[in-house]
Formats: C-alpha cells, structure tokens, sequence
C-alpha cells in the first residue's frame, strides 16, 4: 500500500482539480482543465515504469472512482444553464478516462524494454488521442443524440474550425484545441518523468 499511496493521491488530486477547472475557460477553445488532466498519464507512467503494469492500473481506478463520484456530484450542483455536469458528459468521461488509462498502460508494458522516453511518449500520444476522441464523441455528437439524454445543440452549432478552417460542428474545435494541448504536455512530460522514475527507483522506500 505504500508504494501505491503517492500515486493514488497524487492522480485523486489531478482528477478533483481537473473537474473543478473544467468549468473555467481559458481563451475560447479550451479550459484550465485541460492543462491539468493530461497530468493524469505522467502520473499513470511513473507507476508504471516503477512498480509495474498491475500497480498502475490500480492507480488507473482509483481515478475512475474519484471522476465518477466528481462527476455525480457535478450533477447535482445547478449552474445557470443547469446542472454543471451532465449525465451524458459524466458517461463520457468516465468511458474516455477508463479506456485511455488502460490502453496507455498496456502500450507503456509492451514498451518498457525499449528506450526509457519510448514507453511514455508513446503510450501517452495514444492514449491521449484516444480519450479526446471518445470524450467529445460520446458527450458531444449530435449522432448520439437519440440514445444518450441532454441538450447538446449549443456543442453542434456549426463554426469555422478554431476560428480559422472549415465549418463543423463546435465541438470538433474544442476536442482539436484539448488533443493540442494533450500532445504538448505529453512530449513536456517527459523530463519530469525522467528525474521522479530515476529519483524513485535509486532511493526505494
């Protein structure tokens, strides 16, 4: 349990501080969340690059339980527009944050004999790309719309892409201008990656 507790901790700390952040804007694309929660596959790799693929996922759902149980309470917390976290954005979330922690887990493992920058860059590239998409997808899409609940129009009104590139729906702007952010502070993750895995592993617990 002692190996485990800097990692659950410090993964409960991302996911509450993403959840709170995701209600701040940040320019017109984004939101302080996004800065934050991309932090939640550093935390995910050093675990798993020190004390193995099985501890990670443990972490993973430490993570996921703290998310659903932000995200209910979200639900039940009324903003202007209604509650601040939808059931549809919980669903989303939830099933973005469980299938991309793990898939970035079982990349890293398949990876961890090659070049120490490998694993994490890799696994967190994928993994990354692969929560964006389900996230935004999921809670967004107007083609999901029939089976999932909740008023979605405001994310499919169409807008030129980042303000810039052909019209689609404004959601695809948001989930391009997350993905960016992901991407950078994945490859910005990589130094601190370095000293805490080379910190932790030369002075063990």
């Amino acid at each position: 349990m002692t190996k485990l507790l800097p990692g659950i901790l410090a993964m409960a700390a991302i996911v509450v501080a993403s959840n709170i952040l995701v209600q701040f804007l940040f320019g017109q694309w984004l939101t302080w969340g996004a800065f934050t929660y991309p932090l939640a596959f550093l935390v995910t790799d050093v675990m798993n690059r020190v004390y193995g693929a099985p501890t990670a996922r443990k972490v993973v759902f430490v993570g996921f339980v703290v998310g659903v149980v932000c995200s209910l309470i979200g639900t039940q917390i009324m903003g202007e527009f209604g509650p601040l976290v939808t059931l549809r954005i919980a669903l989303g979330s939830g099933i973005a944050f469980l299938t991309a922690q793990l898939l970035d887990v079982a990349i890293f493992d398949r990876l961890r004999g090659g070049a120490w920058w490998q694993a994490p860059v890799i696994s967190s590239l994928i993994g990354s790309s692969i929560d964006t998409a389900l996230f935004f997808f999921i809670a967004f899409s107007a083609a999901l719309s029939p089976l999932l609940p909740g008023d979605v129009a405001w994310a499919n009104e169409a807008l030129p892409i980042l303000g810039v590139g052909p019209e689609a729906p404004l959601w695809a702007s948001l989930a391009i201008a997350d993905w960016g952010v992901k991407l950078a502070l994945a490859l910005i993750a990589l130094l601190p990656f370095r000293l805490i895995t080379r910190k932790i592993i030369a002075h063990p617990a």
